[in-house]
């Protein structure tokens, strides 16, 4: 571990995400802290709370939640596989989301559109919206 990671004690949390490549920019860091997104040991946090080590980070990207014990400090942000030492995701983390996608690309599946209507259905399709009307 470099240095300067050894060095550090406190790190604030969007800085640490944003270095942690978890969000491209500190700005869209700031706004998934703000709006209740990522939770530092189960506690909404804000963009300036100081990140240790240890702490569990819970953040939400989307469809998916991840939880990761913060194990390196960082304000820098460098290479993937640095960034990829300052964190460890949990096991029930890992299983969590992979059984969520594997749901979404099975509910995919389950609705299934015949594709365009034809000619015959367009003109159905007009006449039940003008009785309707």
């Amino acid at each position: 571990m470099p240095a300067a990671m050894e060095a550090m004690h406190k790190v604030r949390l969007d800085k640490w995400l944003w270095a942690a490549r978890f969000f491209r920019t500190r700005a869209k860091a700031k706004l998934a802290i703000n709006g209740g997104k990522v939770h530092v040991d189960g506690v909404r946090a804000k963009p300036s709370k100081d990140v240790t080590i240890g702490e569990t980070l819970q953040i939400r990207q989307g469809f998916d939640e991840k939880v990761v014990v913060v194990t390196g400090l960082s304000e820098n942000r460098g290479k993937a596989t640095t960034a990829a030492t300052l964190y460890q995701e949990t096991d029930t983390s890992i299983e969590e989301r992979e059984a969520a996608a594997e749901q979404r690309k099975l509910a995919g599946r389950a609705v299934s559109s015949e594709g365009k209507p034809t000619k015959k259905q367009r003109r159905r399709i007009v006449r039940f919206r003008e009785q309707i009307e």
